[in-house]
């Protein structure tokens, strides 16, 4: 796929038939309900795009019609990074997109999305269903009138796209770099210069000079975008967001005025797409890896390891910081966080991380 292309039984019986017919339909009628679904992304691009229409698609299905969603993508019916807005307000009644983008509403809500060398996707869902995550969630974005959901997860994110080699930490001051959330953070305490934009301001603004480099999702949205174009050196890992997760808020009036089957409904095909989101991005992640380097002439490199040590003492500075925030449902969700990063870590060491560095060892991958 090319950028510009996106620069879904008996007389009684008889007669009981009949009133059901006559009455049925209005019933059914009246409970059909038409939401807009605005969204942050270009529509259909690799990853998010696709799996904006995938949730669109799924509520409308499941529903069996009774909820219509229909897809705007960003900047149809309010920018990309009005869709909090938007949703909050009533303009529309559902966004995707992703909790990175609002730290400006609260910075806890961005421990909901990725934080630096903190929760895999598998940790991060596990934070929420079974470690107390899920409530402060919704604590935390009722208190802009929105009902939140996680529906999908991109892996591992990369450290980015860099025009020029990373030597040392020193190599970092005064980059001009495209990040978003905790990771933006992070970067600025290392000197960086973080800015903030979108997929395809990033590639034009990389192509311009205006940016040094930049860090999108993955392969599979990053190829897409093209920024192989415009920067050869692609770096890993990207300790900045081990995972980000992808998430849907409905309105919150919108949400409650549900029947309950229909909030059911609405729950489950976003639960439904966590994974399925997660291992397509995997395995597509994966493909367009092997094409960029042999097609592309990307080079593949690691950070130095001075650069992530240095990282690692900026994340915790950034913690440390949410930990002691003047917000007590920041402080909350952050202690929250770590209890569950530090519980989930441990078992890891000899659970997942223990069998792929035993993998590694024999295999090389």
């Amino acid at each position: 796929m090319k950028r510009r292309d996106f620069l879904t039984a008996g007389v009684a019986g008889v007669g009981a038939a009949a009133a059901a017919a006559t009455f049925a339909t209005p019933a059914i009628a009246q409970d059909k309900r038409q939401w807009n679904m605005v969204t942050a992304w270009p529509k259909n691009l690799p990853g998010p795009g696709v799996a904006a229409q995938k949730l669109a698609d799924r509520i409308t299905t499941l529903s069996g019609g009774r909820i219509e969603v229909k897809l705007h993508a960003a900047g149809e019916l309010v920018p990309g990074n009005g869709v909090f807005d938007a949703v909050a307000e009533g303009t529309a009644e559902i966004y995707h997109a992703v909790p990175a983008y609002w730290g400006s509403k609260s910075k806890g809500i961005l421990l909901f999305g990725s934080q630096p060398f903190g929760l895999r996707a598998d940790e991060q869902a596990g934070w929420l269903a079974h470690g107390g995550g899920q409530d402060l969630y919704d604590e935390m974005y009722g208190q802009f009138g929105l009902k939140p959901f996680l529906c999908g997860n991109s892996g591992p994110q990369w450290a980015g796209w860099f025009r020029n080699e990373i030597n040392s930490v020193d190599d970092l001051k005064g980059l001009k770099f495209r990040t978003t959330g905790l990771a933006s953070e992070m970067c600025s305490k290392l000197g960086m210069a973080v800015q903030a934009m979108g997929g395809r301001d990033m590639f034009q603004a990389l192509q311009s000079g205006a940016l040094d480099a930049g860090e999108f999702i993955g392969p599979w949205s990053d190829s897409a975008l093209g920024f192989y174009q415009v920067a050869k050196n692609y770096y890993w890992p990207g300790v900045g967001e081990p995972s980000s997760a992808e998430e849907c808020a409905v309105n919150a009036k919108a949400f409650a005025d549900l029947p309950d089957d229909l909030k059911a409904v609405v729950k489950f095909a976003c639960d439904s797409l966590y994974n399925e989101v997660w291992t397509e991005y995997e395995t597509k992640h994966a493909m367009a890896l092997q094409k960029l380097v042999a097609e592309q002439d990307v080079k593949v490199r690691m950070l130095p390891e001075e650069v992530i040590t240095a990282m690692g003492e900026a994340a915790a500075e950034v913690i440390g910081e949410l930990r002691e925030s003047d917000d007590a449902l920041t402080r909350k969700v952050t202690e929250s966080f770590v209890s569950y990063r530090d519980l989930i870590g441990g078992y890891m060491t000899y659970a997942d991380n223990g069998q792929m560095n035993a993998r590694a060892k024999v295999l090389g991958f």
